[in-house]
């Protein structure tokens, strides 16, 4: 017979709280991995884009370093309690946060060569470091603001930001027809010198 007040259990374990502790996280980013992969497989990488490509790579580089540190900042101030927190949820799960953090950045330092060779897969981990980047940059300092004073991640998210929205400029040269030395040569682009 159901039980409408029944708490979902794995193993005898109330896995009800867990999973509220980590939805907001996979609301943001679920949207976030949908924009990304929406990008990565409608704008391809044209074979004549090795430098840009080269770029991308750099500033994915760059931004998962950056990535990095600002783990090392979440984890040492308690990120997977204190965002749960905030919005009246119980806290996530230690382990479920590390490992999900890991296997983000080892995709993204396996991207990098992706990227050199016009993987659409490494386009897709890029895009989504790029846009959750820099939702990062923006939501730290909103949630500091929030919590009325420091909140886990807010010394680096600006420079993640940042990171991001460069790494975002160089996809886009990444992926846009012919290289940027070909869009300078372009009668358009001669014609407005020549004025």
């Amino acid at each position: 017979m159901y039980d409408s007040g029944a708490e979902l259990t794995i193993t005898g374990v109330n896995t009800m709280p867990q999973l509220l502790s980590v939805l907001p996280s996979i609301v943001i980013l679920g949207a976030a991995a949908i924009a990304a992969l929406l990008l990565a497989t409608r704008s391809p990488s044209p074979p004549e884009n090795l430098a840009a490509r080269l770029a991308a790579s750099n500033a994915l580089a760059v931004a998962t370093g950056l990535q990095c540190i600002h783990f090392v900042e979440e984890l040492a101030t308690g990120f997977n309690e204190q965002f749960p927190n905030l919005l009246g949820l119980p806290s996530m799960s230690f382990t479920v946060f590390v490992v999900f953090n890991l296997v983000w950045i080892a995709i993204w330092i396996a991207s990098i060569p992706g990227l050199r060779s016009a993987r659409r897969v490494a386009f897709f981990a890029a895009w989504f470091l790029a846009i959750a980047g820099a939702l990062n940059g923006i939501g730290h300092p909103l949630m500091a603001v929030a919590a009325g004073g420091y909140f886990p991640g807010l010394v680096s998210s600006p420079f993640v930001g940042l990171a991001c929205i460069w790494l975002w400029l160089r996809l886009r040269e990444a992926t846009r027809p012919g290289t940027i030395a070909e869009r300078a040569l372009s009668p358009q682009n001669s014609h407005r010198n020549s004025q």
